[in-house]
């Protein structure tokens, strides 16, 4: 059988502040090689009310790049 949904996102969720359900806006707080960390804060109060784990490949920079340092600026040679 095909997979017939990719992911779920909250809209709302309990808060236990508000005493209700209420919508969410969804925060990314970490990047991590494993996947993102992703946090539900509710729309009203900005409480905390739910994490969430995105997993997926590691992205790696191909071997032909380097990361740019920082404070390094790229110079274009001009002909």
């Amino acid at each position: 059988m095909s997979q017939q949904f990719g992911g779920f996102t909250a809209s709302e969720l309990y808060c236990p502040k508000c005493q209700r359900s209420q919508p969410v806006r969804e925060k990314l707080l970490l990047v991590l090689p494993s996947g993102e960390l992703h946090e539900f804060l509710c729309a009203r109060c900005a409480t905390s009310v739910g994490k969430r784990t995105v997993t997926g490949p590691a992205v790696l920079p191909t071997q032909g790049e380097r990361p740019a340092r920082r404070g390094q600026r790229r110079r274009l040679l001009l002909r």
